[in-house]
């Protein structure tokens, strides 16, 4: 591919000759959930109703208008992507064998999921404690609806021998099937367990907290409007995040196109959630000892107090945008389709981005309360380090998406008119290469 940079110029002069490529999830999705949410939330507080249960009506109120939205307005059943022609079911004999062996996968999957579960006691501690009990409860539930789902999208799909079904033909022995079909299959659904899992167990005392939040004299100071906020923010990204993980139904067009390959994506991944994290308390990334917050340094500035808390909030309503313009769509370590519009025109990363942004401008590293030189080059080193974690995992999953002809289109046209890449490239002075890959996923 043959670059002109006076056509690059043009281009970046005029957007109407050099249009976004287009998003996989419309606008209109992610603010669908967002009012569904507003609406519920308006009565939580109202009613004080800030249980477990009522964080999980909030979800609902978020993945009930995305859905028909998506369906009703986008008709995402009718992409192409899904895989499904809708005009041309197939009788059920033909189909028959082929959903009983994928059936068996599916249970076998689960069965190995409950299993791990089952085994890591860690899972039944806590906050998790949540997560197991709703796994429990929606279980049956699960593997009986399976059964006349598969064979009714079976008789529905072009082509239904996935994953699953070729971890069934190995489970039966009875069919010559793909072992790296298997893989992904299995990548597929390790996101989704590990996941979905850490996302159910942090949705009722996100919620709670923002619910049960005291509104008294709030406009008139900084640091509690600032964290009363923050609180907010954090709780829509949780929950766009769980709606995502749930909602992985290839009907929407949400089902996983493929997982991340790379053992050093899943490394980087994980360390940044528990069990496995390194950045909590104690743990060898933690940056924490010896420094304090915003609130501490600029005690009694108030001016200063509500610049920076305006700022903090700013970026986390910016890492919540990003989630939250996955629509139904969003996921660790996977490719759903190229998210292009809201924050990722601006940068490929605007969640690892607004994110370590927030930690730097809250924590500063280099202000410890010990007056220690060697306790703030330690504390700036270490949150040096998890920076560098995300730029990995950005890495990692620039990599993974750029097998994709749709990804690596939109990663140029960010080369070429997205503000945080050019702005890069200005600085350090790096041209525009062809073919070169970003991403449009986030955590």
């Amino acid at each position: 591919m043959y670059h002109d940079p006076a056509l690059a110029r043009e281009t970046q002069s005029d957007p109407a000759s050099d249009p976004r490529p287009k998003s996989a999830v419309s606008t209109g999705t992610g603010i669908a959930g967002l009012v569904g949410m507003g609406a519920w939330l308006a009565v939580a507080r109202s009613y004080g109703l800030d249980g477990p249960y009522s964080a999980l009506i909030n979800l609902l109120a978020c993945g009930i208008p995305m859905v028909l939205w998506a369906v009703i307005v986008d008709k995402v059943h009718r992409n192409p992507s899904t895989g499904i022609d809708w005009s041309a079911p197939k009788p059920l004999s033909d189909t028959l064998d082929i959903s009983i062996t994928k059936i068996a996968g599916l249970w076998l999957t689960w069965g190995g999921i409950a299993a791990i579960y089952a085994v890591c006691r860690f899972y039944w501690t806590g906050n998790f404690a949540f997560a197991m009990w709703c796994f429990q409860v929606a279980a049956p539930a699960l593997f009986i609806l399976s059964v006349p789902y598969v064979l009714w999208l079976d008789r529905r799909l072009i082509e239904p021998k996935d994953g699953a079904w070729h971890l069934g033909a190995w489970l039966l022995g009875n069919q010559p099937h793909d072992e790296s079909a298997i893989h992904s299959h299995l990548r597929s659904w390790a996101v989704k367990g590990f996941f979905l899992a850490f996302m159910l167990a942090i949705v009722p005392p996100g919620f709670g907290g923002f619910i049960r939040a005291s509104s008294d004299g709030i406009l008139g100071n900084p640091i509690a409007l600032a964290n009363w906020l923050i609180t907010g923010m954090f709780m829509i990204d949780v929950a766009f995040a769980t709606v995502g993980y749930i909602l992985t139904f290839r009907p929407l067009d949400s089902h996983i196109r493929s997982a991340n390959p790379y053992m050093a994506g899943w490394a980087f991944a994980l360390i940044c959630y528990p069990p496995f994290i390194l950045m909590g308390n104690g743990g060898p990334l933690d940056y924490h000892p010896g420094t304090s917050d915003w609130t501490h340094w600029l005690a009694g500035q108030t001016i200063l107090l509500w610049i920076t808390g305006a700022i903090l909030v700013t970026l986390t309503a910016i890492y919540a945008w990003a989630t939250l313009a996955f629509g139904f769509r969003f996921s660790n370590l996977t490719h759903r389709g190229i998210i292009t519009h809201g924050p990722y025109s601006w940068t490929r990363h605007p969640a690892y981005l607004s994110k370590n942004l927030f930690w730097w401008l809250s924590t500063c590293p280099l202000l410890v309360t010990t007056g220690s030189i060697y306790d703030a080059v330690r504390a700036t080193v270490l949150l040096a380090c998890v920076s560098g974690v995300y730029y990995i995992r950005a890495k990692t999953e620039e990599r993974h998406l750029g097998a994709d002809p749709d990804y690596r289109a939109y990663s140029e046209w960010m080369e070429r008119n997205a503000p945080v890449p050019r702005l890069v490239a200005c600085i350090t002075g790096r041209k525009f290469r062809p073919g070169y890959a970003g991403t449009a996923h986030s955590d």
